[in-house]
């Protein structure tokens, strides 16, 4: 056996041994789970995900193109948005 120490902000631990004490583990079983199944999967054994809901990859990308969006042309009402795109 060998001794595995993290440094992690007090408020994330007290979250994650709450929701981990709710499904029975705790916080060395969690991790123990967690390295178990990166070793399983050969990969990160889930999606990383913004609050939001968006994948990180998809995130990544889409500030990306909110970015490009905003050096284009604005416009103050939706009324002037669609006189422009209409006009002939």
């Amino acid at each position: 056996m060998t001794t595995l120490q993290i440094r992690i902000d007090e408020n994330t631990k007290k979250r994650a041994k709450k929701t981990l004490k709710d499904l029975g583990l705790d916080i060395s079983s969690g991790v123990k789970l967690f390295l178990e199944q990166v070793i399983t999967t050969q990969s990160i054994p889930f999606s990383a995900v913004t609050p939001a809901g968006y994948k990180l990859r998809n995130w990544k990308q889409l500030k990306i193109e909110i970015a490009e969006a905003k050096k284009g042309k604005g416009y103050t009402t939706a009324e002037k948005m669609h006189a422009d795109i209409f006009k002939k």
